[in-house]
């Protein structure tokens, strides 16, 4: 007789059988969410402490992101740019305004808004700068996250993301992240066009540049008239303890990346903000998106920025972000696992003492999901977390007793 699979198991079957498997899922499906939380697909609760990697900043269908979803779904979905609709209008001048920009080139992933930075600071190179033609050159940091499409993982250095891709794009220069000096001597080629930069590098372990690096290459960029391009997928709307990651050193970028809280996790939304004198390069017919801009896009944005506004998530970020490290910290100072935290805001990291077995962090979190806590490992021994930035004290305080149960847990088993 053969035994009946739970819905759950049902589930991941049908993904291994009729999926291409480019991804290694934790082994939970979820079905539901709300807040802080998570249900798998037989009812049980969980706290969600990757947010689909600080795309949910606002929390699992908040109401406010659902109702203009919503609302606008019944209207008009989707003109593509041939036409004017009358959405989009208005969320360019709120998101110009919000983030102290003259002008948004909007897009659908964080990946496309990284690819149109980049064709923008080539552009602006050749146009504005007086580089050569086919010569412009973009500075990037080793361990670098961008995306995965064919031009962004040209400049990876993770075998992964690379191997067996090529023929891979020219014109990047890779250099140590959170090296000043590397980066002064890379601006001596005078056909560097921009410095694309994650103001910290999340998927290769939530590591933080020492104090004053990210100033240092905003100054070093001016000298050389060179871009300071700020990644902040991951990093910004509130993720770190301040709008942006860059605004702790009062760093304003050339051109800054925006996606996933952008829209609260509801919808595919990204954008690359500039002034007038970068983004008028750009030219009717040389850049475009069928979905970019779309009216839905447009009303989802706005109220997942004024939610940020609203309910003070950046502050609470801050907040929660040092209550957090300093239990890891005392947690740390008993344990033999694990090695150290690190972060900003809601955006951290444990390293797991154990570099040369890259199963303990990923049977950490098969633990971890067993006493009620989602997270995933990245690069082998450092577990990410990243909680929506909705949560409050008690419930922090209680996903802090659940990791540090499972910890101790570990190191006894």
């Amino acid at each position: 007789m053969t035994e009946e699979l739970t819905r759950s198991q049902e589930a991941i079957k049908l993904e291994d059988k009729h999926g291409a498997h480019n991804y290694h899922p934790l082994p939970v499906v979820l079905s539901k969410g709300e807040g802080v939380y998570v249900w798998d697909a037989e009812g049980e609760r969980y706290y969600d402490f990757l947010s689909a990697y600080s795309a949910v900043n606002q929390g699992h269908c908040h109401p406010k992101i659902i109702g203009a979803l919503k609302t606008q779904a019944e209207t008009l979905t989707l003109t593509s740019r041939a036409f004017y609709n009358d959405a989009l209008g208005e969320y360019e001048k709120y998101i110009t305004s919000y983030f102290g920009f003259d002008k948004v080139l909007p897009m659908n992933t964080g990946a496309e808004a990284v690819e149109t930075a980049i064709k923008l600071s080539r552009k602006w190179a050749y146009e504005k700068k007086g580089v050569p033609e086919n010569e412009a050159k973009i500075i990037v940091c080793e361990n670098n996250f961008h995306g995965r499409t064919t031009t962004i993982i040209s400049f990876s250095n993770d075998p992964d993301a690379r191997e067996n891709f090529g023929p891979y794009t020219k014109g990047f220069i890779r250099i140590p992240y959170n090296d000043i000096e590397a980066l002064k001597d890379a601006l001596e080629d005078k056909n560097v066009a921009a410095f694309l930069v994650e103001p910290i590098q999340g998927e290769a372990g939530v590591f933080v540049p020492g104090d004053g690096f990210l100033k240092n290459a905003y100054e070093a960029c001016k000298q050389k008239n060179v871009l300071f391009v700020a990644d902040e997928v991951q990093t910004g709307i509130a993720r770190t303890g301040k709008l942006l990651a860059c605004d702790y050193e009062n760093v304003k970028p050339d051109v800054l990346i925006l996606g996933k809280a952008l829209s609260g996790g509801v919808y595919p939304v990204s954008a690359v903000l500039a002034n007038n004198a970068v983004m008028e390069v750009i030219r009717p017919g040389q850049h475009g998106s069928t979905f970019g801009g779309n009216p839905l896009a447009a009303r989802v944005a706005i109220a997942a920025l004024e939610v940020i506004e609203e309910e003070n998530l950046a502050h609470n970020a801050m907040k929660l972000g040092k209550i957090f490290r300093e239990r890891m910290q005392k947690m740390i100072a008993k344990s033999e696992i694990v090695a150290k935290v690190r972060g900003k805001g809601l955006l951290n990291a444990i390293v797991i003492n154990d570099a040369h077995n890259s199963t303990t962090a990923w049977d950490i979190c098969l633990k971890l999901k067993e006493n009620g806590l989602l997270a995933k490992p990245t690069h082998g021994n450092i577990i990410r977390f990243a909680p929506p930035l909705v949560m409050n004290e008690e419930q922090l305080n209680d996903c802090c007793d659940i990791i540090e149960k499972t910890i101790e847990e570990f190191e006894r088993a």
